[in-house]
């Protein structure tokens, strides 16, 4: 290795070494104020990590002082900016049960919300935390009805529902693909009486009629007519509803071919 490489590596770590152990000195000194000085330094200058050790060093000999609650406030949003957003949560929402006339109390109420909805997963796995994220955030927007944040609110709220529809009519799907037609019906008219203002309301209806078609004619014969017409009557629920809808031909095809079964059924009745 060049020298003048081995000498800025040794440069670096010796700066390095250096700053751990001046951080290190803040961290165990006695002097309050000069540890909150130097807090506020690192949470300025975005060394979160800093910044949350030493306010949370600093927590129970602050309590009851003047400079409480901006440090709650700055503990809180270092864990946010390290997108601890589970810790953030708790502490937001603490911040407003500690302080719940503070300027920052409805700043607060609201990112424990966000700080949810950061936390919540994506839509295959389990929604717990979405539908957590949807409690605070909806009841935020229910108690802040004049709030500036609300236009972004009701944006997250919208994802959170996308998220979950996404997860109810991809399980939807998955019975359909497999051929579990009974259940895949059900599963869609689930989604489609949950999200009945979704764009795509009028495809799940479709799905209904398909899944009820499929599942008529894997039906023993004494079922059969009774199942068709149920087939018939999603075709004509999706008509009523939906009287231009992009899948008429689709669902139009599927309501003739049930009328044709029907048909078939009473003629072999005679």
């Amino acid at each position: 290795m060049p020298f003048r490489v081995k000498s800025f590596l040794l440069v670096c770590l010796v700066a390095l070494l250096s700053g751990c152990n001046g951080y290190q000195k803040i961290l165990k000194s006695s002097d309050v104020n000069y540890k909150l000085t130097k807090a506020n330094e690192y949470y300025n200058n975005k060394k979160w990590q800093h910044a949350n050790e030493l306010y949370e060093s600093l927590l129970p000999v602050m309590k009851n002082t003047r400079n409480y609650e901006p440090l709650y406030y700055r503990y809180a949003y270092s864990f946010y900016y390290m997108k601890d957003y589970l810790a953030a949560s708790f502490h937001f929402k603490n911040f407003v049960d500690f302080f719940p006339t503070s300027k920052d109390a409805d700043e607060c109420e609201y990112m424990h919300g966000v700080s949810l909805f950061k936390y919540s997963p994506k839509y295959s796995l389990d929604q717990t935390n979405t539908i957590k994220a949807m409690e605070a955030l909806q009841s935020y927007v229910n108690t802040h009805p004049g709030s500036k944040r609300l236009p972004e609110a009701n944006g997250y709220l919208d994802q959170c529902r996308n998220k979950l529809e996404t997860k109810e009519a991809d399980a939807a799907k998955l019975y359909y693909n497999i051929s579990q037609y009974k259940a895949a019906s059900v599963a869609y008219k689930s989604v489609l009486h949950t999200y009945p203002e979704s764009p795509n309301a009028e495809y799940y209806q479709l799905m209904v009629e398909k899944s009820l078609y499929y599942y008529a004619k894997a039906s023993i014969m004494e079922k059969q007519e009774e199942r068709f017409a149920n087939a018939t009557t999603a075709y004509h629920d999706l008509l009523d509803a939906y009287p231009h809808s992009r899948y008429l031909t689709e669902a139009e095809k599927y309501n003739s071919l049930s009328d044709n079964y029907i048909k078939l059924i009473r003629y072999e009745h005679k």
